[in-house]
């Protein structure tokens, strides 16, 4: 199993009201030129928060969601501090409650 670290916050506040495509686009080209492999992902309406231990956090965060996932505490302690108004945590997975990590509950059109 691996170890994810989240920042969770509601999809306008994320998406709409904070430079968050800016930030991403600045930390994936950092990683390019440091030749580092990107581990983080954005997720829209993340599956994990259906997981019974994460569902106080799912209470507490206004929907629809956004997370950004990683396996790098590092990376989801400097957003936190970043952004301010987002939850913080971390799971395990694959495991029976969270089977993706990344798997969201939004539908993608096709």
């Amino acid at each position: 199993m691996t170890t994810y670290y989240y920042a969770v916050a509601s999809q306008k506040f994320l998406l709409e009201e904070e430079p968050l495509t800016e930030v991403l686009k600045e930390r994936h080209r950092h990683y390019q030129e440091q030749e580092q492999e990107v581990d983080f992902w954005l997720v829209k309406s993340p599956a994990f928060l259906d997981s019974p231990a994460l569902a106080s956090v799912k209470a507490n965060c206004p929907q629809p969601a956004v997370a950004l996932v990683s396996t790098s505490k590092q990376f989801i302690t400097w957003v936190k501090l970043r952004f301010e108004y987002v939850a913080t945590g971390e799971f395990e997975a694959p495991s029976a409650t969270i089977p993706d990590p990344l798997a969201s509950l939004e539908a993608v059109a096709s």
